[in-house]
């Protein structure tokens, strides 16, 4: 048996269907005589300016006064994100109903929403770890207040050019750490239109290259079928610690993906004569960098839990989500078997048993 006294809400409050499933969770909460907290993770620029509108955003995450037993968000990958954001604040499970398009990382289904809760009591539900990506950096991210104008215009005439600030390490040491936690990616971004952002890219502290890119993207391997796959990066099976680096459009031969170990870090400098740069944790735009700052990102010392109703076919959503055909010409020369293992009558040698868990 597991407590749970206090669930966190996170909710697409523009879609009908998530408004009714919300509904549901309280009704079931109210059963068992379990608090509900609405935890407001949307943006509502209200008479603001767009750049305080992206300063506020993620405000709501500490309006849930008090410890959270689990975070509870009902709509589409985006939504659980940020439920994401709230459960790691108080070290909780996050549990997703899936009522987006793709579905990645939520996969309970609204019709089993009262047995998804009702499984994280008994402690009967799968609990994956995933890894989180932090970062640390030469100062806070922060977003200028001439923000529409960088997004609408990027470096043109009526914007100043940016001041190069120290970035030096004996200027800076090592850095501020950064009040954000990313279970996909974090990008760097041209703001510019009309100059790709130039970046110094390094890897445990030492010079990998510099790029002259559109973006700068680093996945951990949850994110890796997000950003990084459209950017033609790996799909790296969420069970493997890792960051996978991708380069998107680079002026340059190299434009590889890099798999990284958990315990190696990807340092991001902008040159002295580069446009600013984007800060994007999980799509969400966190911070401008001028000339002269940097951003590590390094493997959180936290993960972030997902709760399932039932072990996770990862490849067998691949194939769905994507829509991956078989080829033709194989097709033509047989039909393979959907499963390839025998029956459960046949013993289990012991050389392979380790692989074959929980499936």
């Amino acid at each position: 048996m597991v407590s749970v006294r206090r669930i966190g809400l996170v909710v697409h409050g523009g879609r009908p269907a998530a408004r009714d499933v919300a509904e549901r969770v309280r009704a079931w909460a109210g059963r068992r005589d379990v608090a509900v907290i609405d935890v407001d993770v949307w943006t509502d620029p209200g008479s603001g300016s767009t750049a305080e509108a992206f300063a506020t955003m993620g405000a709501g995450i500490d309006d849930a006064t008090g410890a959270l037993d689990l975070v509870v968000t009902v709509g589409g990958d985006g939504t659980f994100l940020r439920g994401v954001r709230v459960a790691a604040r108080h070290d909780a499970p996050v549990l997703g109903v899936d009522l987006g398009r793709v579905g990645f990382l939520t996969e309970v289904r609204p019709e089993e929403v009262e047995r998804a809760l009702d499984a994280c009591v008994d402690g009967t539900a799968p609990v994956e770890p995933r890894l989180t990506l932090r970062m640390r950096a030469s100062r806070p991210l922060s977003i200028p207040p001439e923000i529409e104008g960088l997004l609408r215009y990027g470096r043109g005439p009526a914007l100043p050019p940016p001041v190069p600030r120290p970035g030096d390490p004996d200027d800076v040491g090592y850095g501020v750490p950064v009040d954000e936690v990313a279970v996909n990616d974090v990008v760097f971004e041209k703001l510019a239109r009309d100059r790709q952002a130039s970046l110094g890219v390094y890897l445990d502290a030492k010079l990998f290259a510099s790029y002259s890119a559109d973006a700068l993207i680093v996945a951990s391997s949850t994110g890796s079928t997000a950003y990084s796959f459209a950017a033609g990066g790996p799909v790296v099976s969420p069970r493997l610690d890792a960051l996978v680096f991708t380069p998107v459009a680079p002026h340059m031969v190299f434009d590889r993906s890099l798999l990284l170990a958990a315990d190696e870090t990807v340092g991001v400098r902008v040159l002295e004569r580069s446009g600013r740069v984007a800060v994007s944790v999980d799509g969400q735009l966190r911070g401008v960098l001028e000339p002269g700052d940097w951003v590590a990102v390094h493997a959180g010392a936290t993960r972030a839990r997902l709760v399932r109703l039932r072990p996770t076919d990862f490849y067998g959503r691949l194939r769905a989500r994507f829509g991956l055909a078989d080829a033709a010409a194989a097709t033509a020369d047989g039909t393979p078997p959907a499963d390839y293992r025998p029956s459960d009558d046949v013993p289990m040698p012991d050389d392979i048993a380790q692989l074959f868990r929980d499936l």
